[in-house]
């Protein structure tokens, strides 16, 4: 069931469906700017749990030492609107990892219309947020889901 809730992983990454509920509009019904961002991290926190890089994991050190996953930069393109309701599908890929970040390329779908665009740069950083190196056990984890180096 969980696997269900959390999407699903794809030839290019990662896909999830989210339905858009009354609390995540405006009052026209519309949704509201800043909730495609919670939508969007979604789609980054589940595409990680399917690959079996779970956030608890990280912290604890379960692939090394103790690390997280922080937004760095986003660049996000409002193309259309959604509309309370609507079923949207979220779409993830890797566009390049790093030593120490990975990019993402993120859509928000209605149909086959794509809604929204977004370029998110993630950086790796210890508990105490400083930069540090990917561990190679999470590298080796997502290089398979790379779609360009």
């Amino acid at each position: 069931m969980s696997e269900h809730l959390s999407g699903r992983l794809t030839e290019f990454g990662h896909s999830l469906d989210v339905r858009v509920y009354f609390e995540d509009t405006d009052f026209s019904g519309v949704v509201y700017h800043a909730r495609y961002l919670h939508f969007l991290e979604r789609g980054r926190t589940d595409f990680l749990r399917l690959k079996g890089i779970g956030h608890r994991e990280l912290a604890a050190g379960a692939f090394g030492e103790p690390m997280a996953f922080a937004v760095r930069r986003m660049e996000i393109e409002f193309l259309r609107p959604a509309r309370i309701d609507d079923m949207l599908c979220v779409e993830t890929r890797i566009a390049l990892l790093g030593g120490a970040r990975i990019v993402l390329d993120q859509r928000i779908l209605l149909s086959e219309e794509i809604l929204v665009e977004a370029r998110v740069k993630v950086a790796v950083i210890s508990p105490e947020g400083r930069p540090r190196r990917m561990p190679e056990a999470v590298s080796a984890v997502l290089t398979g889901a790379t779609t360009s180096a």
